[in-house]
Formats: C-alpha cells, structure tokens, sequence
C-alpha cells in the first residue's frame, strides 16, 4: 500500500487554540511527521465564547465561520514546515471546526424530536486557502444515522490502542472527557466509548475567574495542590442522572458551561479548595464511567491510556491514579503517540478513511443505528 500523507486539524470545546498534525498513513501505522500548536488570539477566544450555546447574532456566527479556516490553514502550514512537506504532498486535511452547540439527545423543537449539532470553520474557504481537499463537519452523518454524533475518535483509537492481551481504556482529556474501552482481543463492535463528564473545561472556567482572567487554566495542576478536596461536593456532583445513564452519551459546553461554574462558586469554598475538588471531580467521573460501563468493578482495563490537555495537570493525573488503582495509568507517548497530538492525528486518519469511502463512526459508541462515512469534502 502506497503511504499517505494527511494532515488533522482540531479546536475543542476548552476553546484553548488550533492543533494541527501532519501524519503518514502506511496500512495499519500511523507515524505523525509533525505536530504545531497555537493559541486563539484573546479576541477570538471571547468571540467564540460568546456564541457558544449562548444567544448570539447570526451575523456573528457566519463571521468566525469564515474567520476560523483563515488560522486554520496558518496553522496547517506551519505544521507542513515543522514535518518538512510541502502543501501539495498532502493528500487530505481533516478538520473538525469549533463546536458552539451540541445536542446528541434529541428533544421537542416545534413539533419534532431534534438532535443537532454546529460545528463552525468552512471546509470551502479551508480547501481554496491551502490547495489541499478538506473533510469537514463529520458529526452530522452520525446523528443522521440516529447516533449521537459523537465520539468520533473511538474508531482511530481502536485502530491505535487495540491489543490481544491487554484490556484497554484510551482516555482522553479535553475540555470534556471521553474514554474508549477496548476489550482485549476485542472486535469494533465490542468497543464503548462516550463522554465521562467535564475535563479541563470546569477547571479553566474556575482559574479564569479566580484570576480575572489573567490565566486560563491551571497550569500543571498547582492550583488544585494547594487546596483540599471537599468530598461530599464530589459526590453530590456523582448523584446527576447522567452519570448512571448507560452510553452511547454525550457531554459539552451545555452541561458544563457558565451555569454549571456558578453553583460550585455558590458553594462559598476557598478559591483553591474549589479548583482541587473540581479536579478530582473530573477524575472522579472517569473512574466512576470505567467502574460502571468500561469493564466493571470486576474487571477493570489492565492500561489507561490518557491523551490531551490534561496530562499536564500533575494533579489531575495524581488523582486518577488514586481513583484507578488497579490499572496502570500511562500517557499516550509510552505507546508512540504525542498526547497533545492525539484529537488532530485522529482527524487525519477520519478524513482519510472519508476519501476511501469508509464507514468511520462505531455505532456501538454513538448509538447509530447504521456505519456512516463522515464528513463533507471540499476541493480547492
């Protein structure tokens, strides 16, 4: 099989910045070529939180879409700089936009049952802006098909993580966090995935408040060190409903936005103990989702393979190891993949799948009732 040369472009829902990764398919390897980072300028982080399940003007809305693949391709080409390729080298770009709305249960709108979601960052203006052809929009084929949208990434992370001897749980933590169970020796169909509750998302909201906006998140979990975890505000937390509800689920901005950083602030702690016991919270939430429908109590993962943001928080990570004695916690680079890296490789490897003309979403994590080939393609 020919190699091919992809590119994978992800903003999550802690709204932080761009990831862009240019990757190298070769059959079942995935070798990432090179991995860039940004920041979203302070403006557009305020404007695109201000649209965020939030009441906002159309016209706003249609100008970050058209705004967001203008960074977007300076982010692609810098990551084709940084791996040495040219633009024309790459075969596909997988971009997944900025969520501003996810609903994957759907509810009464004017007389119908409606599940949706919004994902901005036009593939169009992406694809004329960098000469490579773009997968966009890859959550509405799922629910289409009667899943929830999300998550997208369980199929690559089988794909990466799947092994004959060891039961595995890859973790990620973004602004939300998701884990994929894959049973050792497992098949697709046997994989669960969905959101166990917030990631980082609770935990920046906080340090952005506390220090009126000077940081945006609490960088290597020395807020949380500093204040004591409260664990009856923990597990009040646990009591939601959607903690017991049995996936495919979903979690975002909605469950864990403004109103949800409200009622912890109402609780009058210090602004430390508040940040710690959010952050065991997150923790908390994960190995209760594990416990519960990820192997059990009785058979817990033999790994935990956590990706993204959060493995920078010592903290956190501290705390998951607490909740999650008897596997072995690891970061993804023990296995070959950069953990900030990980959303974006997993965009690259979806967009390609979607020029095949491959199913890609695991009904048996997004709840569809059919495979779906997702995405939109856009040629330059």
């Amino acid at each position: 099989m020919k190699k091919i040369v992809a590119a994978g472009i992800m903003s999550g829902t802690s709204l932080d910045g761009i990831d862009a990764a240019v990757v190298e398919l070769d059959g079942g390897q995935i070798n990432t070529r090179a991995f860039y980072t940004v920041s979203y300028p302070a403006e557009v982080r305020e404007a695109l939180l201000s649209v965020s399940n939030r009441e906002a003007h159309t016209r706003d809305v249609a100008r970050l879409h058209f705004l967001l693949p203008e960074l977007y391709a300076a982010a692609f080409n810098q990551a084709c700089k940084l791996a040495k390729v040219q633009a024309g080298e790459v075969s596909v770009i997988g971009c997944h936009g900025q969520t501003i709305y996810h609903a994957g249960e759907a509810s009464e709108f004017l007389g119908h049952k409606i599940a949706c979601t919004l994902q901005i960052g036009d593939g169009n203006v992406l694809a004329a802006r960098t000469g490579v052809p773009v997968v966009s929009d890859f959550r509405p084929a799922d629910i289409a098909a009667g899943g929830k949208g999300a998550p997208l990434v369980p199929y690559v992370d089988y794909v990466l993580f799947r092994d004959k001897k060891n039961s595995r749980v890859a973790l990620n933590i973004g602004g939300i966090a998701n884990i994929t169970w894959i049973p050792a020796g497992g098949e697709p169909g046997d994989v669960v995935a969905f959101d166990t509750g917030p990631g980082n998302m609770v935990i920046d909201q906080l340090v952005a408040h506390y220090s009126k906006g000077d940081r945006q998140f609490d960088q290597d979990g020395t807020m949380a060190a500093e204040g004591m975890v409260h664990p009856d505000v923990v597990a009040g937390l646990l009591e939601d409903e959607y903690y017991s509800q049995r996936p495919p689920k979903t979690a975002g901005r909605e469950q864990y936005g403004r109103e949800f950083v409200e009622r912890l602030r109402k609780l009058k702690l210090s602004p430390e103990d508040t940040v710690a016991t959010a952050t065991y919270f997150t923790a908390a939430a994960v190995a209760d989702g594990i416990a519960r429908f990820a192997g059990g109590e009785d058979d817990p993962p033999q790994q935990v393979i956590v990706s993204g943001g959060g493995v920078h928080n010592k903290t956190l990570m501290r705390f998951l190891r607490a909740e999650l004695p008897e596997s072995e916690v690891l970061r993804s680079e023990v296995l070959g993949i950069d953990a900030d890296a990980k959303e974006a490789i997993a965009f690259a490897v979806l967009a390609h799948a979607t020029l095949s003309g491959k199913a890609s979403n695991l009904p048996s994590a997004t709840g569809a009732k059919r495979p779906a080939v997702l995405g939109k393609v856009c040629r330059p």
